[in-house]
């Protein structure tokens, strides 16, 4: 799957695996650089734009790598709008609608990014904002069929990043806070923001890559969703203290009520005792999540070793994740919970071994689910 943990983004396996520790069938294009991917342009913005993202490609199925690395573009231009941290909600929204509406050829005419590239913080972000044209070209490097796939879910993701900006506005710091409503809310971001990138991976990978039966694939669909929600829940759950402090609160107010809590209650860490039990409600939805994703990696066929490696990292971290945010106070903002890029790493290798053992897989999966920290 192709969810990472820090951004709304496509993050896959190669980036946290050493050279050295890659298989012979993922090592073959070690020090030769990659091939074009689409374009030299688009290339180049995928280069500068994600340093951790771009060298991972290679690792990717060759038959989807080049659609994907073309998503992330599309949808990290439509995240760069959304997350200014200057200008007007109605602007911004503005600026997303006719981005996605050139994008998707209902309209010719495309906004002037110029003004919203000046004020970013990222130079490859502004870099971005001022080649939009030719991140929309390169949809015509593909099937028609491959471009509805992208297109499909970048609409969701705007149609996501719009209805927030209603919600909460300008990502400005030190505001007032406002709540989703209810855990219906909750679910239907997470599906918009994520659990579409899991509907647009099953439908590249059926495209290109497998064949299953009509049943088997409405199975992989819908547990394909709940892998991309699983991520989200954990950037949710991850990143309440800095979503706070941008005046955003993901934990529903109905659910906070119910616990005698408001969200400037998150913003003081020794609530955490009273915070709890909900929290741990949160972290038993996003386990069950999970537990769809680990069910989608075993429905992929064993010869599709590129495909399964992609999926399984996200989980190992993802599982991980919980077991820590488990263990510690979210609420206080000075410790930041994370798993370690030495825990990446030695996730990486215990995967590699796992997929050239039969049975492996699963037995890594399994084991792995709230596993203390010192195993």
């Amino acid at each position: 799957m192709c969810l990472d943990y820090g951004e709304k983004s496509l993050k896959f396996l190669g980036a946290n695996i050493p050279h050295s520790e890659k298989p012979t069938s993922l090592r073959r294009n070690r020090g030769v650089r990659m091939a074009v991917l689409v374009n030299a342009k688009i290339d180049s913005l995928l280069e500068s734009t994600s340093r951790s993202f771009y060298p991972t490609l290679k690792y990717l199925p060759k038959k989807i790598r080049g659609q994907i690395g073309l998503l992330y573009l599309l949808a990290r231009v439509a995240d760069t709008i959304a997350d200014s941290k200057e200008g007007e909600t109605e602007e911004l929204k503005r600026l997303l609608s006719q981005y996605n509406d050139v994008a998707q050829g209902r309209s010719e005419t495309l906004p002037d990014f110029s003004e919203i590239a000046s004020i970013q913080d990222n130079e490859s972000e502004a870099e971005l904002l001022r080649n939009v044209p030719d991140v929309i070209e390169g949809l015509q490097e593909y099937s028609q069929a491959d471009r509805e796939r992208m297109l499909e879910c970048l609409e969701t993701i705007v149609g996501g990043q719009i209805l927030d900006l209603d919600r909460f506005g300008v990502a400005k710091e030190g505001g007032e806070i406002s709540a989703l409503v209810n855990n219906e809310e909750m679910d239907d971001y997470t599906y918009r923001v994520a659990g579409c990138v899991g509907v647009f991976w099953t439908k590249m990978s059926l495209a290109h890559l497998i064949s299953l039966g009509r049943y088997k694939e409405e199975e992989l669909f819908a547990k394909g969703i709940r892998f991309g929600k699983a991520l989200q829940m954990i950037n949710i759950l991850r990143d309440i203290p800095e979503d706070l402090r941008f005046g955003r609160c993901y934990i529903p107010s109905e659910a906070l009520a119910r616990h005698d809590l408001t969200p400037e209650d998150l913003l003081k860490k020794g609530n955490i005792d009273k915070f709890r039990p909900l929290y741990d409600e949160y972290l038993d939805i996003t386990n069950d999540h999970l537990d769809a994703a680990v069910e989608y990696i075993k429905m992929l066929p064993e010869t599709q070793f590129r495909l399964k490696a992609s999926c399984m990292l996200p989980v190992l971290i993802g599982q991980r994740t919980v077991t820590l945010l488990r263990e510690g106070n979210i609420l206080d903002s000075a410790d930041r919970i994370k798993v370690t890029r030495d825990e990446i790493k030695s996730y990486a290798k215990k995967l590699l071994r796992a997929l050239v053992i039969p049975g492996g897989v699963k037995r890594l999966l399994e084991k792995n689910k709230d596993t203390p920290k010192d195993d």
